[in-house]
């Protein structure tokens, strides 16, 4: 049943533009019932699409570095009529999304997270000159004001994403960039920015462009510990933000429906 108004925003919203355009007035119907700080989605209109999401191929860097996506043909259209792959995956493999039920037992999964919380607004903070110096840079709360002070407040219910450049690596082992020891260093949200961001601001989503929200070295997963258990989502192996503003798009987070799923591999767009 569609919520009152929805018949008129899709109408008022439907145009030349297409679809796409109508789809972004109709997601303003779905209201949020359980998570925190979710408001409605807001008509928007939008010129380009930018993917935020990387091809997902059997070879794609994992924390651990062992491979997390196994595919293998079942049908074929000469033999069976119609061609079918039977994928085999660990759910954090790839561009993806982390449900708060990932870091605590008493959350949302994936499929039970609001439409309306996966459309938001899409705040970039650029950290690629610190993580070029520094591969250990973790974004700190005076980067989040820093951010503000060139671009106003943050808005309510917004995806932070930190944009470190190191997409770039993703087809190298500069991705994991693992010393002679096995640790890793990637750059990462600090524990204290995601803490800033649930007590200070109206924050939906964190996102990064690396394999964690924590930077590479942790061993104690204190951002994802903090973060998850808010009934935030986050984002992993974001691809292409630098070529997102700072300020004024619209992230679309096409996370797995999938009952009870802790996250999984998602498709991820940012209108312009």
């Amino acid at each position: 049943m569609c919520a009152p108004g929805c018949y008129e925003a899709v109408r008022r919203h439907l145009s030349r533009r297409g679809f796409l355009r109508g789809a972004a007035a109709g997601a303003a119907a779905f209201v949020a019932t359980a998570e925190p700080n979710v408001g409605l989605a807001q008509p928007a209109s939008f010129s380009r699409v930018v993917d935020l999401t990387h091809t997902l191929a059997p070879g794609f860097p994992t924390f651990t570095g062992a491979p997390y996506l196994k595919l293998e043909q079942r049908m074929f259209l000469d033999r069976d009529g119609y061609n079918v792959l039977e994928w085999t995956l660990l759910e954090h493999v790839g561009t993806h999304l982390d449900a708060p039920i990932h870091f605590a037992n008493n959350a949302p999964s994936a499929d039970r997270l609001s439409p309306a919380s996966l459309v938001v607004p899409l705040a970039v903070i650029d950290v690629s000159g610190q993580a070029e110096a520094d591969p250990d840079y973790q974004v700190l709360p005076s980067d989040v004001l820093a951010w503000e002070r060139a671009h106003g407040p943050l808005p309510d219910n917004v995806c932070v994403a930190m944009n470190s450049g190191w997409d770039r690596h993703v087809a190298t082992e500069m991705f994991r960039n693992a010393d002679d020891r096995g640790v890793m260093h990637f750059p990462g949200f600090h524990a204290d920015t995601a803490e800033f961001l649930i007590r200070e601001r109206r924050v939906q989503g964190i996102a990064v462009d690396t394999l964690s929200l924590d930077h590479g070295r942790s061993k104690d997963f204190r951002t994802h510990t903090t973060w998850l258990p808010s009934g935030r989502w986050g984002l992993e192996c974001v691809a292409n933000l630098g070529q997102c503003p700072p300020k004024g798009a619209t992230i679309v987070v096409g996370g797995p429906k999938i009952q009870g799923a802790t996250g999984g591999p998602s498709r991820v767009f940012a209108l312009l």
